[in-house]
């Protein structure tokens, strides 16, 4: 009796101490574990404003994902990249507008050294349907290289639009019902909007002889035609997005002018194009994407979107050219050239002018 009490009793201790150490075995894993987790995925959260035509680039969870294996999590939020000097920017890490002009406005408001970098860049170009494009070319506006692609003459366009050249006045029109009214390019909000502003430093460097507009005196030579080629459009967006989704779907103005990198991103997803032609403006201005580190997170995540093998690929598949890496845009849209002017042959770039100075033509449009 004394021994199986014993044997009992040194049973119930053993017990016990294999419990302990059980439950010691299952805290110390789970803490391990957490350990472990919290090395392999931790983020840095960056904060940032960014131009909408970027915001399909930073949802991507392809791009979410190469970011957190290098530490960030990038929250962003959308703003016309010339009204970012509006935004209030006091707990962000960086402005990603889509031109220069504005960011060296935003470089100015930053204490961070090391920017602005531009990682990425993109021309801006306009899309016809197939029948507007024919009338175009038929009529000495846009010459055309194959059914998919061709260039728009800028100076024929602009004399045509001075005059409010209607599509009745143009031949072959009369085929198209769906062609009718002033000839023009529908383009974003130029006051707010990048691709809008660009589109007027484009336009009046052309219609100024090869001049960029250096200041006021120089703005108002071209004013009024700037103001025609907005006031002809009437309601703008501050995004390209939706008068590139109108075009797409069959709706809309026959010309919209759009980034180069919003039907490049298209035709490597392998979406249905329609009719759509491609006309590089044989005088065009590219939308150099930079950012203003406000923080050095920030600046590490400039230098991230500019060096990063992954990301870049990346920034190729959303349509956009890399700074300084033709070669990888070039492999990326090699099966697309019926569309894709990958040297951007014959495609001459305006000068952008200052700011200040395209802030007053932006103005201008609207007095």
């Amino acid at each position: 009796m004394e021994f199986r009490e014993h044997a009992s009793g040194v049973r119930r201790i053993v017990g016990i101490v294999l419990a302990v150490l059980l439950i010691g075995g299952v805290a110390a894993a789970v803490a391990a574990g957490r350990a472990g987790k919290d090395t392999s995925t931790a983020t840095k959260t960056v904060r940032g404003v960014i131009g909408s035509e970027k915001a399909e680039f930073f949802a991507d969870p392809d791009v979410v994902k190469a970011l957190a294996a290098k530490g960030l999590t990038v929250k962003a939020e959308t703003s016309g990249s010339w009204a970012m000097d509006q935004f209030p920017l006091k707990g962000y890490d960086f402005a990603f507008p889509g031109s220069k002009a504005p960011a060296d406005e935003l470089q100015r408001r930053s204490p961070v050294k090391g920017g602005p970098i531009r990682p990425f860049y993109s021309p801006l170009v306009v899309v016809a349907h197939r029948a507007a494009a024919r009338v175009l070319a038929d009529n000495g506006l846009a010459t055309l290289g194959g059914k998919s692609s061709g260039k728009l003459l800028m100076k024929p366009y602009l004399d045509a639009a001075r005059t409010d050249r209607t599509w009745q006045q143009l031949k072959g029109a009369d085929k198209h019902a769906e062609l009718s009214g002033t000839v023009f390019i529908t383009s974003t909000d130029p006051v707010s909007s990048n691709s809008g502003a660009l589109y007027l430093a484009a336009a009046s460097y052309v219609a100024d002889g090869g001049r960029v507009a250096a200041d006021e005196a120089a703005a108002g030579r071209t004013a009024p035609l700037l103001k025609k080629l907005i006031q002809v459009q009437g309601a703008q967006q501050t995004s390209t997005d939706a008068p590139f989704r109108d075009f797409i779907s069959g709706v809309g103005n026959p010309l919209v002018l759009v980034y180069e990198s919003q039907v490049a991103s298209l035709l490597m997803q392998g979406q249905e194009t329609g009719d759509l032609v491609l006309l590089y403006p044989d005088t065009t201005v590219s939308s150099d994407h930079t950012l203003v580190p406000l923080t050095d997170t920030g600046r590490q995540l400039g230098e991230l979107l500019s060096a990063d093998p992954r990301l870049r690929e990346l920034a190729v598949r959303h349509g956009f050219r890399p700074q300084g890496a033709a070669a990888e845009f070039t492999a990326a849209t090699a099966d697309h050239t019926d569309y894709i002017d990958q040297k951007l042959t014959g495609v001459r770039q305006a000068p952008v002018p200052t700011a200040t100075v395209l802030r007053t033509m932006a103005r201008r449009t609207r007095g």
